[in-house]
């Protein structure tokens, strides 16, 4: 087993990434779920293409003493990519470089399914606070080993990809190997699908998205279910 990409050495990845220097400070806050159970996690092969990027495990960050180092350093002007009401969206302009006042940006990213991310968010007031961004217009996943729940939701590898594309071309970063993460990505889904190619279980496995379900129709006196739905414009944040 190789610790550093935590995968077993004959498939070790760490040869194969160059890890590229960002004006932007990355930190990727990892479920622990992500990291026991989850063996296709993107969060932390991005991690490792990132130069300056951290990954820490936890559900609540509002006692882990790095992360709050990082939000509280002066020096840094920290954001959380989370996208909905009041997110600024950086394919429209709406974040300046006169927004950090010399200060480096820092974006917490939550690396997790949205039904792990939101507890996260719940339980930590700091990250509830801090100024939240988002993009739009993104390419769809490029996910074929796994479905996600919502159109226009992405895994982290993918959402940082696609945040690294904002960036550059509001120029407030420079994004130099946009073909590395992407390249990873399909590689990483191919040795999966090689995996599985002699497993009945796997070849059953529908990887794309599953067609709708009739159901019931629904007494008109009956309240509406709320679901919260994010748009396929704007990412929401998945392994």
């Amino acid at each position: 087993m190789c610790y550093r990409c935590y995968w077993p050495l004959r498939h070790c990845w760490c040869g194969s990434i160059t890890p590229m220097p960002t004006r932007t400070k990355f930190v990727f806050l990892m479920h622990p779920y992500e990291f026991k159970r989850v063996k296709a996690n993107t969060g932390r092969l991005t991690h490792l293409c990132l130069r300056d990027s951290e990954l820490h495990l936890g559900i609540g960050f509002d006692e882990h003493e790095a992360v709050q180092a990082l939000i509280n350093d002066p020096q840094n002007y920290p954001v959380l990519l989370y996208p909905g009401r009041g997110a600024r969206d950086l394919s429209q302009g709406e974040l300046h470089a006169t927004d950090f006042a010399g200060r480096r940006l820092v974006v917490f990213l939550l690396d997790a399914t949205w039904r792990l991310v939101r507890p996260m968010f719940r339980t930590s007031p700091s990250l509830q606070r801090l100024p939240r961004i988002m993009f739009s217009n993104a390419a769809p996943s490029r996910y074929v080993i796994k479905r996600q729940p919502e159109p226009g939701c992405l895994s982290t590898l993918e959402a940082t990809h696609e945040l690294l594309l904002a960036l550059d071309r509001s120029g407030l970063d420079h994004y130099a190997q946009p073909e590395q993460l992407l390249g990873l990505f399909q590689r990483m889904q191919e040795f999966q699908l090689r995996c599985t190619a002699g497993n009945p279980r796997g070849r059953d496995r529908r990887v794309g998205p599953s067609a709708p379900k009739e159901r019931p129709p629904v007494a008109s006196d009956a309240a509406p279910k709320r679901r919260r739905i994010f748009p396929a414009a704007v990412v929401a944040v998945a392994s």
